[in-house]
């Protein structure tokens, strides 16, 4: 008689998968030389990990092995790069559960939504697997019969792929599906708040059949940012991040002139006009702007601007909706919303919301605590809506990175769209209406990269996303997406 051994749950097969957290260079696992971190779960404030972070000689290191890489990737037909890309994506498909459980632990998302994130990368995978063989360029109408000009897209070679910890399934597969389709060849630095993920997804790569030294996976702090954005062999860097740090970026690349594209911050607004449903729309306002992955989203509409005229009736329906949030364990079902990242994320979130009520800057309707309780250790933050918001005090301006939505009311169109363009930022809008012709006035004026009517879309591969102003510049999804990681090459023949 045998004794049935219960299979480990999703869980515990990520937290032995957090023992290793040595970079991922040219196929080999390398220990990193720079700092020592310790990873502590958001949910629970305790540590579960050490991780070595990568420095300069990693970078060093991951540079050479994807330079090395490069000839035979780029060489590789390109119906054998579309069938390794699919190959990946089967991969990734077949470890959702093992890499959402990851996300989990790294930044205390809940399983469920961590779960949708891993098959968001799926897709994207599939998608950019299609364009590996259909990149073609033009036959130029320069002087027929006497010459032939034409064009070639080509791979840059090392592309410096930098993510954010936010999402770092999902990131990662923005950038690395679409530079690998391309031909290039990827070294990937995940955040050192989240790298676990990255490095299991580096592993699958190659166990799906992608060559050594094709995607590197190296975790690390600012110096390893620093040297991979300055390093000479990188012909290209996406970067996805805050603005600080973009600035950073951009100043380290100008050394070599690497182009850069860049997918920054927002403090996206949902305008709310008088003739949508206001019930559902208080809902989704409250779920999309606080709720989803605890308001830690470049392009969730954390500014709710509503017509006056149906402005109290909102406002109830999104404090009702935020206070019937619920918080708890990421890992069980029930879960709405998990903590934060980190302890110093919830001490900014919590003191920005201090702050501007203690300044007059807004009515706090609910929340601006840290949970209590039996959450108490983790780094949940309440669901926080705070009404009538100064349009120019930081809380409606600035990007909090947090469960916080900010609330103020309009009258008019022509008022909504100056308070909705009235940041330094222009990544996402959201337009609430049952106006044909208004939607898309409004969305025509709204001064964004990416705008929404009357839902929001999860990032559909096929579709290009990105910021303007000092949400950043350049694409990622689409042909456009793609087009990022090629530059164009012309050849002139003469035929006399």
């Amino acid at each position: 008689m045998t004794t049935a051994v219960n299979a480990p749950t999703p869980a515990e097969r990520a937290k032995a998968l957090l023992a290793d957290g040595r970079s991922l260079i040219g196929g080999d696992r390398v220990p990193g030389t720079a700092e020592t971190r310790t990873h502590v779960d958001p949910a629970t404030g305790t540590a579960l990990a050490e991780i070595a972070l990568a420095g300069p000689g990693e970078i060093e290191a991951a540079v050479a092995a994807a330079r090395a890489a490069f000839p035979g990737w780029r060489r590789t037909a390109p119906g054998a790069r579309r069938d390794t890309l699919r190959r990946i994506a089967d991969a990734l498909e077949a470890h959702t559960d093992e890499l959402a459980a990851l996300v989990t632990l790294e930044i205390g998302q809940p399983f469920r939504a961590a779960r949708a994130g891993v098959g968001g990368a799926v897709e994207w995978f599939r998608y950019y697997a299609g364009w590996a063989d259909k990149l073609e360029g033009i036959v130029a109408p320069v002087a027929p019969g006497s010459v032939l000009d034409y064009t070639i897209p080509e791979p840059y070679g090392v592309v410096a792929a930098i993510i954010p910890w936010n999402g770092p399934v999902i990131s990662l597969a923005l950038k690395v599906a679409p530079a690998l389709a391309a031909g290039n060849c990827v070294v990937l630095k995940p955040s050192e708040l989240a790298p676990f993920s990255s490095l299991r997804a580096g592993a699958l790569a190659l166990e799906a059949g992608l060559p050594p030294g094709v995607l590197n996976v190296v975790p690390g702090a600012a110096a390893a940012g620093d040297a991979l954005c300055r390093h000479p062999q990188v012909g290209k860097i996406s970067f996805t991040g805050g603005g600080a740090t973009a600035r950073a970026v951009v100043t380290a690349a100008a050394e070599e002139h690497t182009p850069v594209v860049l997918e920054l911050g927002g403090k996206s607004a949902s305008l709310v006009f008088a003739d949508a449903d206001v019930a559902s729309v208080g809902k989704l306002a409250a779920i999309l702007g606080l709720a989803q992955n605890s308001g830690q989203g470049c392009f969730l509409p954390t500014r709710l601007l509503v017509e006056r005229s149906v402005y109290d009736a909102v406002i109830e329906r999104v404090v009702a909706t935020a206070q019937g949030i619920r918080l708890g364990d990421p890992f069980d079902p029930g879960t709405s919303m998990g903590p934060v990242v980190s302890e110093e994320a919830s001490a900014r979130i919590v003191g920005t919301v201090e702050r501007a009520v203690r300044e007059g800057a807004g009515r706090l309707c609910t929340g601006g605590r840290r949970a209590g309780g039996d959450l108490a250790r983790g780094f949940f933050v309440e669901p926080t809506v705070v009404a009538d918001a100064d349009p120019t005090a930081p809380l409606a301006r600035e990007e909090i990175f947090g469960p916080v939505l900010a609330v103020l009311p309009f009258d008019g169109e022509e008022e909504a769209v100056a308070l909705a363009n009235g940041t330094r930022y222009g990544l996402a809008g959201y337009v609430w209406t049952n106006d044909l012709r208004r939607a898309h006035r409004v969305a025509g004026a709204l001064e964004a990269g990416y705008v929404s009517v009357n839902g929001m879309a999860p990032l559909p591969p096929a579709a290009p996303f990105g910021g303007w102003n000092a949400s950043g510049h350049g694409q990622e999804g689409g042909r456009a997406g793609i087009e990022e990681f090629l530059r164009t090459k012309n050849v002139h023949v003469s035929l006399r």
